[in-house]
């Protein structure tokens, strides 16, 4: 069985000139070309342009998606990626959601709202006491002054910068990449770089400190926290491996 591009335009929420591109750039090819000159699709093409919407939606551009797909030659392990992924999502968005409504509902009784409940799903010191544990309360007392100092549109900056390379490195490991190629380097320069913005961040001479670096891989790893923002335990053994090469040869 096949669909039209008209069809599969329409189910997928895109556009029939969208799915003409995502042709003729090598990323969706029609199963097959009727002779009205019409594209069709049948279910193994359906699977793959789930799997480009996915990837589309953790920012990934169409050469990188190309990229991703030719290192997934397992369809259905590629999909068990992108679950885990939207099942994270959709625990953070219905987190969101509980509390935006409590404080609705608050405010329409007329009740004292319990600033404790207003921001889960928001709260950036989820990990305070492992911070401060882990760090010593200074850095984690420069970290929050830094981020409450931030504007709505700078923390919203923030943020996409953060997702996004946290999408770039679990497409990097989705793609079987080499944790000490050029490309898995370059994410972790881009990481050191992110870390050292941040006030807090044990540094030495501008750079985050070695042991700092290293011991982060590993909690990715051994937190799941954390490492479920790359994609799960595969994910993060990939950036820890990539973070352990890079402090070896940069710090």
């Amino acid at each position: 069985m096949d669909w039209s591009i008209q069809d599969i335009a329409r189910l997928a929420g895109t556009t029939s000139r969208t799915l003409r591109h995502y042709g003729d750039v090598g990323l969706l090819p029609a199963s097959r070309v009727g002779d009205n000159g019409y594209r069709y699709y049948d279910e193994l093409a359906l699977v793959r342009l789930q799997r480009i919407l996915m990837l589309r939606d953790l920012g990934l551009g169409i050469p990188a998606i190309a990229d991703v797909l030719a290192g997934q030659t397992d369809g259905a392990e590629a999909l068990a990626v992108h679950l885990r992924w939207l099942h994270q999502e959709k625990d953070r968005l219905d987190r969101q959601i509980a509390s935006v409504e409590m404080t609705m509902l608050t405010l329409e009784g007329g009740e004292q709202l319990m600033a404790e409940n207003m921001f889960d799903g928001f709260d950036h010191t989820a990990y305070r006491e492992e911070v401060e544990e882990r760090w010593g309360a200074a850095a984690y007392a420069d970290g929050d002054r830094w981020w409450r100092s931030k504007s709505a549109a700078e923390k919203a900056e923030w943020q996409q910068r953060q997702k996004q390379l946290a999408a770039d490195w679990s497409a990097a490991a989705a793609a079987g990449l080499a944790p000490d190629g050029a490309e898995a380097q370059a994410l972790a320069t881009r990481h050191a770089d992110w870390l050292a913005g941040i006030p807090g961040t044990p540094q030495v001479n501008g750079r985050p400190a070695k042991q700092y670096l290293v011991g982060l891989g590993e909690m990715y790893v051994a937190d799941y926290r954390f490492g479920a923002n790359y994609g799960g335990a595969e994910g993060a053994s990939f950036v820890r491996d990539a973070l352990a090469v890079y402090a070896e040869r940069n710090l």
